[in-house]
């Protein structure tokens, strides 16, 4: 524990606004990083790419004014991560984004009416299950009611804009029942217990991937998982951290840190690739806090994202034939920030009857990089346009992907550009095979129990 205070409040002297020295003089300007980057791929211009912003952050740590032109450049940045994994220096470029952002923060001019909107999407919803819940019922109004259905068809909100109208297309669905009744409990294994494992609800998931947090704890039920949901647990202050609002994301990490005990614990697993890569990094992100350095290191190690973790141990094999052609687009936050690849197309081709089909340039950013294709919606929809594309060359009628944002994403780009894929968590793809099983094996018994009854006795 002295160790960790000692540690901490070195971190604190080091740690001041902005991106940190030795952070930025690992960069040597080589290029490598152009071709991985969205925006410079899209624009052709240097200033947005790492390259260029890396420049512009030294500029400004050198004592150049923090401009309207420097705040549009880093504004435009995904933070996908592509030029970590594309860099042979490693430049921690996520952590040099969000320190520049947060420099930022204070700089920004925003409208009365634009601070009211991120201060009650930041301060007031994601934090709170009792405002989530009711955005979430106002949402499935909309949906039930018809009018979300008539203003697709008539196509009535391009009238107010085509950004609008984009920004519909995106939203997500509210699925009732929220997951928010299943927090609190335990699930036990189905057979043989093998893991003891803590679940991540997220937030906003809570309301518009019920779905998905219902089948993750099915699929960790079925491979001996007793899975337990700690009832303390909120955001992970991971869209916080990405706009630079890092006070409010070392809040929320200070509150999961306490929700979960991780000696309790084999794995803390996650469904949604961006939330884990902050998981994972809370150990630096409270490393210059006293109290929390220690215990915030603890939990990050035992965090896993729950394709990681599946592919790990030895998989459920009771798996029916699913017939249909898959290919697998890459969370950013997975592939570049995590470094998981080959778990989730390992999962994905274990299954019967599935054709898996490599999807070319699989790791480039779909567009929607947490709030990116709400804030900057016509790049985003440029990029989400162009892997649109791509997904059409494979024939898939399944496109799988590991983090609930890039689901939203390319759920919008199949109503735009798509021909009716469906689009799918890896977990949701498991746990359809493992259904397809159990209802095989229904089947069976019936037949069975059919045909012993017309034997002649």
């Amino acid at each position: 524990m002295d160790e960790f205070r000692i540690l901490s409040a070195l971190a604190e002297e080091r740690n001041g606004n902005g991106p940190q020295r030795a952070d930025l003089d690992k960069c040597v300007h080589c290029g490598l990083c152009l071709n991985a980057c969205p925006t410079y791929r899209e624009l052709g211009v240097e200033m947005d790419s790492p390259r260029g912003r890396i420049y512009q952050m030294n500029q400004v740590a050198q004592g150049a004014p923090i401009s309207e032109s420097y705040i549009r450049h880093m504004d435009l940045c995904l933070a996908c991560r592509a030029c970590e994994t594309a860099c042979p220096s490693g430049v921690p470029y996520g952590r040099l984004i969000e320190a520049a952002r947060e420099e930022i923060l204070p700089h920004r001019k925003l409208s009365r009416r634009a601070a009211r909107y991120q201060r009650f999407f930041f301060e007031r919803l994601l934090p709170s299950r009792p405002a989530l819940q009711a955005a979430g019922a106002f949402l499935y109004l909309y949906q039930m009611s018809g009018l979300q259905k008539l203003m697709r068809l008539t196509g009535a909100l391009k009238l107010f804009g085509r950004n609008l109208a984009n920004l519909e297309v995106l939203a997500p669905s509210a699925e009732i029942p929220f997951f928010y009744s299943k927090i609190g409990k335990t699930f036990p294994a189905l057979g043989e217990r093998r893991f003891r494992v803590a679940f991540v609800a997220g937030c906003i998931a809570n309301v518009t991937f019920a779905r998905l947090n219902e089948a993750t704890v099915r699929v960790l039920q079925r491979n001996g998982c007793d899975v337990v949901i700690p009832p303390a647990q909120g955001c992970c202050g991971a869209l916080h951290l990405h706009t630079g609002m890092a006070d409010h994301a070392k809040a929320l990490a200070r509150n999961n840190v306490d929700a979960f005990v991780p000696d309790e614990y084999d794995a803390i697993l996650t469904n949604a690739a961006g939330c884990g890569s902050t998981l994972k990094e809370y150990g630096h992100l409270l490393g210059a806090d006293y109290d929390y350095a220690e215990p915030a290191q603890r939990f990050s190690e035992k965090v896993q994202d729950v394709t990681e973790f599946l592919a790990s141990v030895e998989l459920n094999d009771q798996m029916g034939t699913l017939e249909a052609v898959v290919t697998y687009q890459d969370s950013c936050h997975l592939a570049h920030g995590q470094k998981i690849r080959d778990a989730p197309r390992k999962l994905l081709q274990s299954i019967p009857g599935l054709d898996y089909r490599e999807l070319p340039q699989a790791d480039i950013c779909c567009g929607s990089a947490g709030i990116y294709n709400i804030v900057e919606n016509e790049m985003s929809m440029q990029i989400l346009r162009h892997k649109m594309e791509l997904v059409k060359g494979t024939e898939a009628s399944i496109v799988a992907t590991a983090n609930p944002g890039c689901m939203l994403q390319l759920q919008g780009g199949v109503r735009m550009f798509g021909k009716n894929q469906r689009v799918l968590h890896v977990v949701e793809v498991l746990d359809e095979a493992y259904q397809n099983y159990m209802m095989a094996l229904v089947k069976k018994k019936k037949l069975a129990k059919s045909a012993a009854k017309r034997r002649p006795s």
